[in-house]
């Protein structure tokens, strides 16, 4: 049998703590609060899936590599789920009014309705919306 987690969390570093929770604040992103102190915060994505805002300090001290400046560099992309194009474009927008830069142009095809942003630290979000999953009314831009 397959591995099965129940549970995904991936770990972000960020330089300013406070400020990251009131832009995910601003995109609709709820946290945990019994996992959130000065150094660190659990932002609820779904049900099973988080993502664990930590200072660049306290997440050095779960690795001896060096950090990433994800500013400059890519890593990884975080991509998730939307149930429509105009939520898509909702969420990215927010991003982008709540200081995020757009990472590129939203990319329309038969199998997806894409757009991606950049968060306060330089970490590159796509949302995504599939028509499998839904309608992508292609009106609403």
């Amino acid at each position: 049998m397959a591995l099965q987690a129940k549970e995904i969390y991936v770990n972000l570093p960020v330089k300013d703590l406070d400020k990251s929770v009131e832009f995910f604040t601003k995109l609709g992103f709820d946290f945990q609060p019994e996992m959130t102190d000065e150094k660190a915060t659990c932002m609820i994505v779904s049900e099973n899936i988080f993502v664990m805002l930590l200072t660049e300090p306290f997440f050095k001290t779960f690795t001896k590599k060096e950090l990433t400046d994800a500013s400059k560099s890519t890593e990884v992309i975080v991509a998730i789920s939307a149930d429509s194009r105009q939520s898509v474009n909702d969420i990215v927008n927010k991003a982008l009014e709540a200081g995020g830069t757009a990472s590129n142009e939203p990319m329309d095809d038969e199998y997806m309705y894409l757009w991606s942003f950049q968060d306060l630290d330089g970490h590159l979000w796509e949302v995504m919306a599939m028509p499998e999953n839904n309608d992508l009314d292609k009106s609403s831009t």
